[in-house]
């Protein structure tokens, strides 16, 4: 444990955002995995919704800083074109 007192902060600080930022991650892994079953068992109007709604919480992830923009972006742009490919 650090002996600053800043330090100190600085450790409960990064604690609470390791916390947020795991939860986050959870959120949007949920919401893909959403969309991954949708496509699986080839309902199309339910991969789309669950495509939109994981678009919308990896887009806020990225404005957290919890995804860096371009995994986020990589990420919507393959499952986008999941869900088109389906017939």
């Amino acid at each position: 444990m650090a002996n600053i007192k800043s330090a100190k902060k600085r450790v409960l600080v990064a604690a609470r955002n390791a916390e947020r930022n795991k939860a986050i991650r959870s959120r949007v892994k949920t919401f893909v995995k959403k969309v991954y079953a949708a496509v699986e068992s080839g309902d199309k109007a339910q991969a789309l919704e669950a495509l939109k709604a994981a678009e919308v919480e990896l887009t806020k992830a990225a404005s957290k800083g919890v995804y860096h923009k371009n995994t986020t972006s990589r990420k919507i742009s393959r499952m986008t074109l999941m869900v088109n490919k389906m017939a």
